[in-house]
This record gives structure tokens, sequence and C-alpha cells, in this order.
């Protein structure tokens, strides 16, 4: 078992001037996954510290549908389908899927200009991608990665992960308001946990400041808002593009 290596490509949220949107790559030996797709995700990979593309990464562990988590996934299909010749793998909790299509993707690919018509074809989403639904009662095989996943608290489907691999287990919050189970679950097992902060519905600070110093050690943010002040925090945010051993 070599371990679990982690590269997050970005760090920030939504509304961010200074980062890409929020998003990890994962790599077990030679094998990469990502967790969200946002996009320009080609150019986040290759401003990285490793070398990493499209071509690499076995499937998206996608935890929800909001543009600055899922804003690549039209990229990342239709690179896969036109540069790669092969379907691009999803993995998602069943709710999360119910609208990855009609209410997402659809309007920019359900519709595809085939070579020698002169009208463009219909497509579905299996066209393109290879869902693969993840359970809250048992982990998901994605080729080397073992991924469990558990409900946030959000405005739309959205879901946790904690993701096993070489003998390590990366936790991730996803976006969600301040939850101690959430926490609870999430610190279960895991070598490091990656939580969330910001304002509004998001988790305060505060709240993941007052944890006890042995979680916060084990802990990293991310989805930080530009203000954030990196140097005063008690918790070590992410450094975006840098690579880390878990």
């Amino acid at each position: 078992m070599s371990g679990l290596d982690l590269v997050p490509l970005g760090v920030g949220d939504a509304f961010s001037a200074r980062f890409y949107s929020s998003c990890l790559a994962l790599r077990h030996e030679s094998r990469w996954l990502l967790v969200d797709c946002p996009h320009p995700i080609r150019k986040m990979m290759a401003e990285a510290d490793v070398a990493l593309d499209l071509f690499d990464v076995e499937a998206v562990a996608l935890t929800h549908l909001h543009a600055d988590h899922a804003s690549g996934l039209e990229g990342y299909g239709y690179f896969s389908h036109f540069a790669m010749g092969r379907r691009a793998v999803i993995a998602a909790f069943p709710p999360v899927v119910e609208r990855l299509w009609d209410g997402h993707l659809a309007a920019g690919m359900e519709r595809l200009v085939v070579p020698g018509s002169r009208a463009p074809a219909r497509r579905t989403l299996e066209d393109y991608f290879d869902v693969r639904s993840l359970s809250v009662d048992a982990p998901t095989a994605i080729g080397p990665f073992a991924i469990e996943c558990r409900p946030t608290r959000h405005h739309i489907p959205t879901t946790a992960f904690r993701i096993r691999a070489g003998g390590r287990t990366l936790a991730y919050s996803a976006d969600t308001s301040f939850d101690r189970d959430l926490i609870a679950w999430l610190a279960e097992g895991a070598d490091l946990v990656i939580h969330e902060t910001n304002l509004g519905t998001h988790t305060p600070y505060a709240e993941l400041a007052a944890l006890d110093e042995a979680l916060r050690d084990r802990m990293r943010l991310i989805h930080y808002p530009d203000d954030f002040d990196r140097e005063a925090s008690v918790i070590e945010p992410l450094v975006q593009g840098r690579a880390y051993a878990i």
C-alpha cells in the first residue's frame, strides 16, 4: 500500500476572485479520484504542483449540483467522449443524481450533431456518463477508492464523504451548516478531515475553532471566503495546488 495523496485544485467559494472553486484530487499510486468538478477543471489541474490531467482520473465523486462544485461536468463528459473515447464516471448519492441530467446537463448536452446528419441527434445522460450510486449504508468501490457518504445540511441534496485507499482515510464535509454529528462521523477513523467554512448557511469558523485541539490538528479548511484570515486561523487552511501526503 502506497498511501493516499491530496491535491486541493481549488479552495475558494462560489464568489471568490482569488481562488478556484473547491475541488479535491486524491491519488493512490497512479490512480486519481476527483471530489467535485468545477470549471475550468483542466486548467485547475495544469496549475497544480503535480502532473495531472483528465486522462488520469478514475471518476468524479460528486457532492452536489451547485455550479461551484459541478460546473465542469459538461467539459468532463465531452472531453471523455471526444478526446478519450469513453464515458466519464460519476459517483454520487441517488438524490444528487436525480436532477443531474434534466436540471444541470441536458441544456448543453442533449443534442449532438453526428457526422453525416443534417440535424442534431438526441443524447441522454448514459451516452456520456457511467453513473455509479453511492450509499449511506456501505462503502462503494470506485477503482482503488472506497467511498462512504452521509447527507449534510444544505440547500439541495449534498453528501459528505469518507474516502479510503492505501490504508489511509480522508473525510470531507462538503457544503454544510455546522453539524456536530456530521463532524463526529467525519472524524471516525479519518487520518485527515477537510471541512468547509464560510458565511450564511455554511459552517462558521468560530464553531470549528472551538472544537477540541486534537480534532483541529487533524482538520484542514476549504471553501473559505477571500477575506478569511488564513494566518490567524487555529486550523490550517488548505493551499490551492499544493500536494499533501495523508
